[in-house]
């Protein structure tokens, strides 16, 4: 028994180890359109093409916000440096973020030629880049309007 529990283990010792890649995509700067905008590529997932498509649009928004763009061509830093403002302002970002939510006024899909954006398939979902412009001195006004951010 114990010459088979060996010979098990060498069996599968020499076996290739199986991986798993997890991918991050994260958002960056194509271009600094100097017009108070940016133009972005962000990555959303989803079961479908149309759910990832939005959740890229927010990815954009909410990083513009809260994260800032350190890649690409351009840097921002974020809007938001209050330490853990999307926690003490839950119920305005709820709503902001929300399907019909205002994050979408501020994205434009102009930036995008049809056909431009990548797709990553996995086994479990979608992943698509998206191409938005981000009007974020726009988004600026309308949080400091909002008495979300203090200037």
């Amino acid at each position: 028994m114990a010459v088979m529990c060996v010979i098990v283990t060498a069996l599968y010792s020499c076996k290739s180890p199986s991986t798993v890649a997890f991918y991050t995509f994260e958002t960056e700067c194509v271009t600094d359109v100097m017009d108070g905008s940016v133009v972005l590529k962000a990555w959303g997932q989803g079961s479908s093409r149309s759910d990832a498509v939005e959740q890229a649009k927010r990815q954009a928004v909410r990083d513009i916000i809260f994260k800032g763009v350190q890649k690409g061509s351009c840097t921002y830093k974020p809007l938001l440096f209050e330490v853990n403002a999307e926690e003490k302002y839950q119920d305005y970002f709820n709503r902001f973020f929300s399907r019909d939510g205002a994050y979408a006024d501020f994205v434009k899909m102009d930036a995008t030629k049809m056909g431009s954006g990548e797709k990553n398939v996995s086994k479990t979902r979608d992943s698509y880049a998206l191409i938005v412009r981000v009007l974020r001195a726009d988004l600026e006004k309308k949080l400091i309007d909002d008495n979300i951010l203090r200037k």
